[in-house]
């Protein structure tokens, strides 16, 4: 299966094991660039998070065309897999990006999982309501 990883850039770190995981079970793995950049040393994580919130950070995507270019992946793969740890106090955190990709798979018909539960947030509904698959962090349930 085919699968675009999605998740807020502070999971980089753990975006990149899970793409390995996942390709030794045989799946072929789509990374959102700014990930494969962190992950590469291109982009710098700590610089990405002091970003947060700001115009520069606005700026960056908006000059990666990073929206356009992730919708892409997520269009020409079977699944999306949303690497949904906890941050900011939430429990499987989904920040507004993700909850953007979820809504582009789930408009394209396909697959979306979920590494961990669905969190608790004023979109929880929304979320519920595009049926994802929640994995309990098992890799082997992607089917």
């Amino acid at each position: 299966m085919k699968i675009t990883i999605c998740g807020s850039l502070a999971f980089s770190q753990e975006m990149g094991k899970i793409a390995k995981e996942l390709e030794n079970l045989g799946h072929e793995v789509l990374l959102p660039a700014s990930t494969e950049k962190i992950l590469k040393g291109i982009f710098d994580q700590k610089e990405i998070d002091s970003e947060k919130g700001t115009q520069a950070a606005a700026d960056r995507v908006i000059k990666n065309n990073a929206i356009i270019n992730h919708h892409k992946k997520i269009e020409s793969s079977d699944a999306i897999l949303v690497v949904n740890e906890d941050k900011n106090n939430i429990s499987g955190y989904i920040g507004g990006s993700s909850f953007l990709e979820i809504g582009f798979a789930f408009i394209l018909n396909k697959k979306i999982f979920l590494l961990n539960n669905i969190p608790e947030i004023s979109y929880t509904d929304e979320i519920v309501a595009m049926q994802p698959i929640v994995l309990a962090k098992d890799l082997s349930n992607i089917k």
